[in-house]
Formats: C-alpha cells, sequence, structure tokens
C-alpha cells in the first residue's frame, strides 16, 4: 500500500472511533470519565462494540476479565450478555477494582447478570476457578494477566471457548514507544507482548488470529481436546 492508503486507514479508525463513541449511553460515557479522571486510560470504544457483539455471535454466558481498569469493555459485555449469565471480574490493582465494583453497582440496577468483582491478580485467582466453565477470558492491563491467562484458559474454557487479548499492539503502557509496530521498542511491555505472540504462533495446540481491531485484538481458540 502507498502512503494515501495508509493515510486512509488511519482516518478509518479514527471515523469507526467516533461511530462507537456516540452509540455509548450515559452509563458508559459516566464510566469512562471515572475511570480516566483516576488514571486508568480506557480501551477503544469500537473494540468494546465488538467484544460485546462477539459475546452474541458466540452465545457466550460466563464470561472472566482479567484486567486492570479495564470498566468500558466490562460494561459493554454485560450489555452483550443481554440480562443473562455471568461476568466474573478479576482485577489486579485495588483502585482498578474500586472502579469495577463501583460501575458493577450501578449495572446491578438495570441488568439480571449475574457480576462479580474479585480485587486480585490474575495468576492467583485464575487457578481457583472450576474448569470447563468460560466461554470467554478477555484480557487487558497488567502484562501479568496476559501470561496468567494464557496459562489457565485451556483448563478454563468449555469446547469451542475464546482467549481475546486486547492492546496486542502494546500501545497502553507508559514508557511505549510504538509498541509492536516499532521493532526498536524495548520496553517491558512490548517486549513481554512479543514473548507472548510468537509462543502462541508456534503452539500447536492453539489457533489464533491478529486483528486491527482498536489497539489489536488477538482471538484465541484452543484445538479440540
Amino acid at each position: 500500500m502507498n502512503k494515501t492508503s495508509y493515510t486512509n486507514l488511519a482516518k478509518a479508525w479514527e471515523f469507526a472511533e467516533d461511530v462507537a463513541f456516540s452509540q455509548q449511553d450515559s452509563i458508559l460515557v459516566e464510566a469512562r470519565r471515572d475511570a480516566e479522571q483516576a488514571g486508568f486510560p480506557q480501551g477503544s470504544a469500537a473494540q468494546a462494540r465488538f467484544l460485546k457483539l462477539l459475546v452474541q455471535l458466540t452465545h457466550s454466558s460466563s464470561i472472566i476479565v482479567a484486567g486492570t481498569g479495564a470498566v468500558v469493555e466490562s460494561c459493554e459485555l454485560v450489555s452483550g450478555l443481554q440480562g443473562s449469565g455471568q461476568l466474573t471480574e478479576v482485577d489486579s490493582s485495588l483502585q482498578g477494582g474500586k472502579l469495577i465494583k463501583k460501575a458493577f453497582t450501578d449495572l446491578d440496577e438495570v441488568t439480571d447478570t449475574t457480576l462479580r468483582a474479585v480485587n486480585a491478580p490474575a495468576g492467583i485467582f485464575l487457578p481457583r476457578l472450576n474448569a470447563d466453565d468460560y466461554d470467554l477470558i478477555v484480557v487487558n492491563g497488567d502484562i501479568g494477566n496476559y501470561e496468567a491467562s494464557l496459562t489457565e484458559a485451556p483448563r478454563l474454557l468449555k469446547p469451542q471457548g475464546l482467549l481475546i487479548f486486547t492492546d496486542m499492539f502494546g500501545f497502553s503502557a507508559d514508557n511505549s514507544n510504538g509498541g509492536m509496530l516499532n521493532p526498536v521498542d524495548r520496553s517491558e511491555r512490548t517486549v513481554r507482548l512479543r514473548g507472548l505472540l510468537d509462543s502462541i504462533s508456534h503452539d500447536q495446540t492453539l489457533d489464533q488470529t491478529l486483528l486491527p481491531i482498536g489497539t489489536g485484538l488477538l482471538i484465541i481458540t484452543m484445538n479440540q481436546r
């Protein structure tokens, strides 16, 4: 592609993001504002909308979010459950956990979905959960969430379940220098993301695709066990 094509792709990303923002309800707008004021930048609105649609397309009823203050994505996932099922939020930071619990308190008034928020590192809490009990695991925030989720997903997911890594381009870290798109970015998060992507790509027990949605979505499924 030439320079014009890349410019148009950037404009297309911005357009899609503007459309997604315009579709957010008051709960989402307030949740995004509260999270960002507390120092937790929220991910792409279009990415969160895609995750909501994915919940509906896969008929998921049981979801884990292993995240760090991922309020907007969690709210969209709850919306995708359409008043049924359950969402378990495992947040690795104290302040992020408080934000999630506040958002879940607000959502309790408008949904019958069972909402559970746990403030604990993913590597400690995920091994405690029941095996073969979840349709989706959505991961964001601290890089340790990704590594722990990759370890536990084969045990936790139902057949045909999906493991989803957000921000796979590595843009979210404060010290990011272009993330995965910049070969000379040697920040810790980017280096560990590269290692994860390489490991997953060479693992014959996994199928995966990396999509340019939001700041990069890696969708992983386990081959039939």
